[in-house]
């Protein structure tokens, strides 16, 4: 059984050291893949003195494509060097030392498994809240995560591309992350086409990933009997409305896409009031619609 780790890094070279160095002492792991989206702080020099040391491989990316490009070249090229398992994690993870050897307990039995991810200021707080299945109900507490589990387990739910795991045989079977997307909905893309074709999904409750907290994600609305991804950021706000409309679209139908069309209008008209970002995320969406995947360029450096 050959477990590689695919790490996708962009301008954050003292979070990918830390990163590195707790991979180095994570029993079970033979090799570590970095895909480097064309970083400009010094990165590309540092994976190029490490390149082969210590079971460490690195490729840099011509160009920013974003973790869903970065997830895509780094998912074939650990399969292309026979990896039995791909442990999938973004540079600011910080898995626990017997993160891996826990979901390994669960190796056989799933498919596309994964940690809580954890705030890392407050370890008791999920950074991307759960939602359980078979209702509505998110918990956001690891006390309530803990209540829910099932021989350890949270079946049917797992936080794709934070430290979880998934098996060549399940790659083979439903190809590579959509590089198109370039950040937000590819990871929960992927979970969704991992179910349609039958895989088995769960998060591993006693396993974690430490993670810096996020902001707003599940901003209340409607005096609170729902939520919103709002972020302040413009490039991740319109990659999530052009791609989340798309996911709702092709996995649960038009009547969920076009809830969520109104739930974004309803958020910024009401909820808080923005016309520019209503303007913005309109626009994603017919981008979207039209297979125009080029919009998001506009809000990067360089």
């Amino acid at each position: 059984m050959r477990v590689t780790a695919v790490v996708v890094t962009y301008d954050r070279l003292p979070l990918l050291r830390t990163l590195l160095a707790r991979l180095a002492e994570v029993p079970g792991l033979d090799e570590v893949l970095v895909l480097d989206n064309a970083s400009t702080d010094g990165t590309g020099a540092f994976l190029a003195g490490l390149d082969g040391r210590d079971g460490v491989q690195a490729r840099t990316l011509r160009t920013n494509t974003g973790g869903a490009g970065g997830f895509h070249d780094g998912l074939a090229w650990a399969v292309e060097r026979d990896a039995d398992l791909v442990w999938l994690m973004d540079d600011d993870g910080l898995p626990d030392v017997d993160c891996l050897e826990l979901l390994l307990q669960h190796r056989g039995e799933l498919d596309f498994w994964g940690p809580v991810v954890v705030d890392e200021a407050d370890p008791e707080r999920l950074v991307f809240p759960i939602r359980l299945p078979g209702g509505t109900r998110t918990v956001r507490r690891m006390t309530d995560v803990a209540d829910a589990a099932v021989d350890g387990l949270i079946r049917d739910v797992v936080i794709p591309f934070n430290g979880v795991l998934v098996t060549r045989d399940l790659v083979q079977r439903i190809g590579l992350p959509r590089a198109e997307f370039f950040i937000w909905g590819d990871d929960h893309e992927y979970r969704l086409r991992a179910e349609r074709a039958g895989g088995r999904v769960a998060t591993v409750v006693g396993a974690r990933v430490l993670h810096p907290s996020v902001g707003e994600l599940g901003a209340p609305m409607m005096g609170g009997r729902t939520t919103y991804n709002h972020s302040p950021s413009d490039l991740k706000h319109y990659c999530m409305a052009r791609n989340n409309l798309l996911n709702l679209r092709d996995y649960r139908g038009w009547p969920h896409a076009l809830a969520f069309v109104l739930k974004t209008l309803w958020f910024y008209t009401v909820t808080r009031r923005d016309p520019a970002r209503v303007r913005l995320s309109l626009g994603a969406m017919r981008d979207g619609l039209r297979g125009d995947f080029t919009g998001h360029r506009r809000f990067l450096r360089g």
